[in-house]
């Protein structure tokens, strides 16, 4: 018996449209026609777990084969196979009707287009297209008395089939692939696409005389089925070059949708690394791609693993539809598992919450900032980490910190640095006054601090050099200025006098003999300002710097000034450049008058 035909479609554009609008992807030939093989392996199991199928299973792995003499590449399963009529139905009719309203709707549409729709019908078998010029199918139906077929297509609209010699249940799809595709003629290419998206399929695949895959991986199981041991060899060899997870989510859903998975929490070490491959999407086991946002909270892109869902609606080069509702539905559960997860650590072993702290603050708080429903579940467990290494949440901090570190109107003031090294001395100021100073030095702790202010009444947070102590915490005792006014108004005079620009305005102020003669602050509005626009790209040139130029009225130095000599001018330059070089404001020539100043001085 042998028939010819023609394909059901009423255009010849087809496969040119195929090819153009799949080819900058068409390494997923090889996962598209294999995973056909997993669907018709996994139909003949379950017909013979129900009964309609009483036939030996036998060894029912899937075999992919490479001649690269004879350009072939053989995908062989010994599923359900196909009777001839069903060729006809499943090959020929390309799975989906209105083809020719299909072509023609979206033929002339753009890239993005066509991709979006080509998906929507079932053209996964034809992707063979984009590697051969010619598609043999040989097949036998599991149906008992069925003969078997052949079934040959050379990229046209024209089919041709006939009968074969195959005693074996199943199908094996034939590509002669063409000189397009020559780079596939090749072991090792098809090694890295079979590992890349193959690699934890259901069903057992050989190749090179190998099974190259997993078919239990570990999301698949029962979690009260797996050790920690388990959890971490995953992890290694998923990411065989990272350091140990610090913990883990076994994600486990069946209703309103279906999602497995296991997201592993890294070490971030307090930066961003939105790696595009971190997170992997799978479908049925299949791997589809990991460029996951939208599923994925852009906050959690700095967690690693694995997500499972055929719920995600795929196209045939599988990028997820992002307006769909499931997507927007598995992005606040794992969002909600992530918040569980963390409030469950902080509940049941603060310890260990605290001793993570450091490595999972980044993603929390820009998960605070940047998710309300996060926020909700979790910002009253945050942490704030003072200098001195103590954990605490923003209620146990107000609650120990409120007798010394609220001023004069009532509010709760929290002194923070942004840079352990550079605000030192400012920090030392702080501890001299018994006040407790926190870090916050993270990539997103400029936004995250005004988010903090907003989640306590009558609470503020101010970086420790935005101001001179007493003015950061202002009391109702002051310290008393050892100067007459208009020894005051000599000082100033002087300062300004030498300073000599618009940048600084110079005030003198009553402070501890103990602190700096002379500081630089710069006011905590226009620094969150200025951090803020940093941290967003803006271009903050419209707003010029405008520091603060603080005179001790009470330290020695001041009171030499005061004798209005070449010597106490020389002084007052010297306690400027030193507050310029706290602030890392002294630069070029005026950097090296210091230092050579303060050569002469030592000298003396």
């Amino acid at each position: 018996m042998q028939e010819k035909g023609t394909i059901s479609i009423h255009s010849e554009n087809i496969f040119p449209i195929i090819k153009k609008f799949l080819y900058s992807d068409n390494e997923i030939f090889l996962r598209e026609l294999v995973s056909n093989a997993v669907d018709a392996t996994q139909k003949l199991k379950h017909l013979a777990s129900i009964g309609e199928f009483n036939g030996e299973l036998g060894d029912i792995k899937i075999k992919v084969s490479l001649d690269p003499e004879a350009k072939t590449i053989t995908i062989s399963d010994k599923g359900i196979g196909m009777t001839a009529e069903e060729i006809k139905k499943y090959i020929n009719q390309i799975a989906f009707s209105g083809a020719t309203e299909f072509v023609e709707k979206y033929k002339e549409k753009d890239n993005t287009t066509n991709q979006q729709i080509i998906g929507h019908f079932g053209l996964g078998f034809y992707s063979a297209y984009m590697v051969a010029d010619t598609v043999e199918i040989q097949t036998l139906s599991h149906q008992e008395g069925s003969a078997p077929a052949k079934w040959v297509c050379d990229g046209s609209t024209s089919f041709e089939i006939s009968e074969v010699e195959k005693t074996e249940r199943g199908t094996d799809i034939i590509l002669h692939v063409s000189e397009e595709g020559e780079e596939f003629l090749n072991k090792a290419r098809l090694q890295e696409i079979l590992d890349k998206y193959c690699k934890f399929l259901p069903i057992e695949i050989e190749f090179d005389e190998k099974i190259i895959n997993q078919p239990n991986p570990i999301w698949t199981k029962a979690p009260a089925d797996l050790t920690d041991e388990d959890y971490k060899a995953f992890y290694k060899e998923l990411y065989p070059f990272a350091e140990e997870p610090l913990f883990w989510i076994h994600l486990n859903v069946d209703y309103p949708f279906n999602l497995t998975g296991v997201l592993y929490f890294p070490k971030t070490k307090n930066e961003f690394d939105f790696q595009k491959n971190k997170i992997h999407l799978y479908s049925r086991q299949v791997f589809i791609t990991d460029e996951v946002k939208d599923i994925v909270p852009d906050f959690l892109m700095l967690l690693h693993g694995v997500i499972d869902s055929p719920d995600i609606p795929l196209n045939v080069s599988r990028s997820f539809l992002q307006a769909d509702g499931n997507v927007r539905k598995i992005n606040s559960h794992i969002t909600k598992k992530v918040a569980d997860k963390l409030n469950e650590l902080f509940k049941n072993d603060r310890p260990a919450f605290e001793s993570k702290w450091d490595d999972i603050s980044l993603f929390v708080r820009y998960g605070i900032i940047s998710d309300e429903k996060f926020a909700e579940r979790l910002a009253k467990n945050a942490l704030i980490k003072t200098t001195e290494g103590k954990y605490a949440t923003l209620s146990e901090t107000r609650e120990a910190l409120a007798a010394n570190q609220t001023d004069k109107d009532g509010n709760l003031i929290l002194l923070y640095t942004s840079d352990l090294g550079a605000q030192d001395a400012y920090i030392e100021s702080a501890k001299n006054k018994g006040y407790e100073v926190f870090l916050f030095d993270g990539p997103v702790d400029s936004h995250y601090v005004g988010r903090l202010e907003g989640q306590e009444e009558k609470t503020m947070l101010k970086r420790v050099d935005a101001d001179t102590v007493d003015k950061l915490i202002a009391k109702d005792e002051q310290i008393e200025s050892v100067l007459s006014e208009d020894e005051t108004k000599k000082v100033k005079e002087t300062f300004e006098a030498t300073v000599n620009n618009t940048t600084y305005t110079v005030q003198v102020e009553s402070l501890s003999p103990s602190d700096m003669p002379v500081t630089i602050v710069l006011p905590e509005f226009m620094r969150r300002m200025k951090d803020m626009s940093k941290s967003s790209g803006m271009n903050m040139g419209s707003f010029p710097d405008q520091y603060n130029l603080v005179v001790n009225a009470n330290h020695a130095l001041t009171q030499k000034v005061l004798k209005g000599d070449d010597k106490s001018k020389e002084l007052a330059q010297q306690a400027i450049d030193l507050a310029k070089l706290s602030q890392g404001l002294l630069k070029g020539k005026d950097l090296t008058n210091f230092i050579k100043r303060s050569a002469a001085i030592v000298a003396e």
